[in-house]
C-alpha cells in the first residue's frame, strides 16, 4: 500500500519510517525545502533514538522517499496522513488548525484517486468534521468522481522510546464514520493486527476526544504525585514509597507517578490547554484538568525556589551561581518547548543568580529561550565555579557523577536533585548537603 505522510516533523517522520519498515511504500512530505534536503542526506531534523538507522535503511529499500511537492506526495495514495503541527494558539489555549484545514484544501485540490484522509494531527473534537467538508467543498469526490473517507487516528508516541511505542502499542484507535475507511485502515495497520496489537474502532469525535482525555489524565497524574511529594515534605513521608504503595494497585498503575519539577513537553501543555477551551465551548466545565495546568504552571517556578533556598535564600543567592544539569523536558529528546528547566533558569536569574547549564542534546535548542545562560561542553565544566549543582533532567549521563571530581570543582558541595535520581543516604556520606524531592 502507498502511504502520504504530510509533515515530516516529530510524528510525521517516526510514523512515516515506521510505517515503511512495515513494507508500506511512504512519501514523507514537508513544505520546508530545507528539511526535505537534509532528509536525503540523512540527517535527522529532530533528535529520537533509533530514528536515523530506521531511516536510512527503508530509504535505501526504497519504502521511504521526501518530497515538497503535496500533489506528487499523494499521488495513488491510498492513505493520506495529516500529520503537522497544532501549536496552542495565543489569546484562548485552542489548538491552531491553519495547517491542518490548509493541507484539507490542498489535498481536496489534488486528490485523484479514491483514499482516506488521516487526522494523525492531535486535533480538538470536530476538527474531522471540517476536514470532511473542505474536501468535499473543492469537489474531490463530487466533480471528480473520487471516493474518499476522513478518519481520526491520533498518535501515543513518547518522546525518547516513539519507534518502540509505534511498533509495539498499547492500542491503535482509529475513529471512522464508514466501512470504507474503517477497511483502508485495517490495511494499514495490518502487519499490527498479525502482532495482536488491540485497536479500538470508534466514532470520529470520540477518536478525537481520546487522545485528549488521555493526555490529560496522566498529566493529573504527574501533577498528583507533585502535590504528594510537597505533602511528604511536611509530614515527614517518602514520596517515592508513597508513589510505590499507590502504584502497586492495579487501579492506579505505576506509570506517571514519579514526583519532580513538572511536565512539560510538546504534548501535555498544549493539550491540556485544548480541553480545557473545547469544554469551555461546550458548556461543559473540566475543573480537574483547570487545577491541573494552574498548580503544573505554579510547580516550576516552586522548583527554582527550592534551588534559591538551597543558596540561603534570595538575598544570600543572589551574585552566586547555579550548574543546571539537563534542560529538555525528559531525557532522550531534544525538545525544550516547555520544558521546566525554562521556568528554574529564569527564576535563578530573576534572584540574581548566574546560570551555566549542560544537556547531552537540548542545548542547541535552549540557546535563544535561554539567551543568558552559559551552555557548557560537559557537565562538570557547568559544575566548575557553581554554588549549587542542579538536575533538572534525568538523563543517564548524570546518575552516575564523579562526585570526588564535584566537590573539586564546585565552590560547595550542594545538590537539588528534582528527578531523585540518588540516595540522600549516600550523598550525606559522600558530605554533600543534598535536597531531594517529596524525601524529608
Amino acid at each position: 500500500m502507498k502511504i502520504a505522510m504530510v509533515g515530516s516533523g516529530y510524528v510525521g517522520l517516526v510514523s512515516g519510517a515506521c510505517f515503511a519498515d512495515f513494507g508500506h511504500d511512504v512519501v514523507c512530505i514537508d513544505k520546508d525545502q530545507s528539511k526535505i534536503d537534509r532528509l536525503h542526506a540523512g540527517i535527522m531534523p529532530i533528535y529520537e533514538p533509533g530514528l536515523d538507522a530506521l531511516v536510512d535503511t527503508n530509504v535505501k529499500s526504497g519504502r521511504l522517499t521526501f518530497t515538497t511537492s503535496l500533489a506528487e506526495g499523494i499521488r495513488d495514495a491510498s492513505a493520506i496522513f495529516i500529520a503537522v503541527g497544532t501549536p496552542s494558539r495565543r489569546g484562548d489555549g485552542h489548538a491552531d488548525l491553519t495547517f491542518v484545514y490548509d493541507v484539507a484544501r490542498e489535498v481536496g485540490e489534488h486528490l485523484a484517486n479514491d483514499a482516506v484522509i488521516v487526522t494523525k494531527s492531535t486535533v480538538p473534537v470536530g476538527t474531522g468534521d471540517e476536514v470532511e467538508r473542505i474536501i468535499a467543498e473543492t469537489g474531490a469526490s463530487s466533480e471528480r468522481g473520487h471516493k474518499f473517507a476522513v478518519v481520526s487516528n491520533p498518535e501515543f508516541l513518547r518522546e525518547g522510546a516513539a519507534i518502540g511505542d509505534f511498533k509495539r502499542p498499547d492500542r491503535i484507535v482509529i475513529g471512522a464514520e464508514d466501512e470504507f475507511g474503517r477497511e483502508v485502515m485495517r490495511q494499514v495497520y495490518r502487519p499490527l493486527f498479525l502482532n495482536e496489537s488491540p485497536i479500538l474502532f470508534t466514532s470520529r469525535r470520540t477518536s478525537e476526544l481520546i487522545k485528549y482525555a488521555a493526555n490529560a489524565f496522566l498529566a493529573t497524574k504527574i501533577t498528583f504525585i507533585n502535590e504528594m511529594a510537597d505533602l511528604c515534605e511536611k509530614v515527614g513521608a517518602n514520596v517515592q514509597d508513597v508513589s510505590r504503595g499507590i502504584g502497586m494497585d492495579n487501579r492506579i498503575g505505576a506509570k506517571f507517578l514519579h514526583a519532580g519539577p513538572g511536565y512539560g513537553g510538546s504534548c501535555f501543555p498544549k493539550d491540556t490547554l485544548a480541553l480545557l477551551k473545547t469544554a469551555e465551548d461546550y458548556d461543559s466545565p473540566t475543573r480537574i484538568v483547570e487545577a491541573v495546568v494552574k498548580v503544573n504552571d505554579s510547580r516550576k517556578r516552586a522548583m527554582g525556589r527550592k534551588v534559591v533556598d538551597a543558596l540561603g535564600g534570595f538575598e544570600e543567592a543572589r551574585g552566586k551561581k547555579a550548574a543546571l544539569l539537563g534542560l529538555t523536558f525528559k531525557p532522550n529528546t531534544d525538545d525544550m518547548r516547555d520544558s521546566p528547566a525554562i521556568a528554574v533558569a529564569q527564576t535563578l536569574m530573576d534572584a540574581g543568580v548566574a546560570v551555566a547549564a549542560y544537556d547531552p542534546e537540548g542545548m542547541e535548542q535552549a540557546r535563544p529561550l535561554l539567551p543568558e545562560v552559559t551552555m557548557c561542553e560537559d557537565p562538570y565544566a557547568a559544575i566548575a565555579g557553581a554554588d549549587v549543582v542542579v538536575i533538572v533532567t534525568e538523563w543517564d549521563a548524570f546518575r552516575a557523577l564523579d562526585f570526588r571530581r564535584v566537590k573539586e570543582l564546585a565552590n560547595a558541595p550542594v545538590l537539588v536533585d528534582l528527578r531523585n535520581i540518588y540516595n540522600p543516604a549516600e550523598m550525606a556520606a559522600a558530605g554533600f548537603t543534598y535536597v531531594s524531592v517529596g524525601r524529608a
